[in-house]
């Protein structure tokens, strides 16, 4: 699982300290909610996971992002609340498997979960991958950017998409990664002279250094997306 979900995210992707909270906790108190696919042979080849809370399906109401999700869930089981929703945290294929429909297969499975457990809706923080071209184009306007028959732009947002999943609402602020000065110039492997902003490989927005600070701060956004 570790070694699969390590490939294909940026080496940044792991300094959010709100994340990193919880993280630990959400893996041994929502174990049960870790899904994985396997070929013929018993091989690896897809895993995705998720955590429930409750939410009443405003989209008003909706979670801050991806670490508000954690710690959300963490919270609903200390109340012993009655969740109702799964969010769907992470989904990763094999790399020399993409393309091959096994995405669309895990995400059908993460849904068919709910399903068992009651939990009437389904949601995901999805981090658009296409975004990182565009850094400087605003989630928002990212979100309405489709195709010519209609479909998504973004290839991730389509696999959803394609499922019957509809976009419910924008997380600009879903995750935010922090570091030094040092620890970006490895993360990117750019050098920082100066104070500023600036665009990094595979950022979905700018990095803002501040070197007197010694400290750089980069915000991720997401898209809500609900599915059926």
């Amino acid at each position: 699982m570790e070694r699969l979900f390590a490939d294909g995210w940026p080496a940044f992707i792991t300094a959010d300290r709100e994340a990193n909270r919880h993280l630990g906790r959400v893996r041994e108190v929502f174990a049960d909610l870790e899904l994985v696919l396997l070929d013929g042979d018993d091989e690896l080849v897809a895993a995705g996971w998720g955590v429930p809370i409750c939410w009443d399906g405003d989209p008003a109401h909706l979670p801050e992002g991806y670490s508000d999700s954690l710690r959300l869930a963490l919270t609903g089981h200390d109340h012993d609340d009655h969740p109702d929703t799964l969010v769907v945290m992470a989904a990763q294929v094999r790399p020399d498997l993409r393309g091959q429909g096994l995405a669309g297969a895990l995400l059908t499975a993460l849904r068919s979960l709910a399903d068992q457990r009651g939990w009437r809706r389904v949601i995901a923080p999805v981090r658009p991958t296409l975004k990182a071209r565009y850094p400087l184009t605003s989630i928002e306007r990212f979100a309405t950017w489709t195709r010519e028959d209609g479909a998504p732009l973004d290839p991730w947002v389509r696999t959803h998409w394609r499922l019957g999943a509809r976009l419910v609402g924008t997380a600009p602020r879903s995750q935010t990664m922090t570091g030094t000065v040092a620890e970006w110039q490895e993360w990117t492997g750019m050098v920082f002279p100066d104070s500023g902003d600036y665009v990094i490989p595979d950022g979905l927005t700018p990095l803002r250094v501040d070197r007197d600070l010694d400290q750089g701060i980069y915000t991720e956004p997401n898209l809500w997306l609900r599915h059926r």
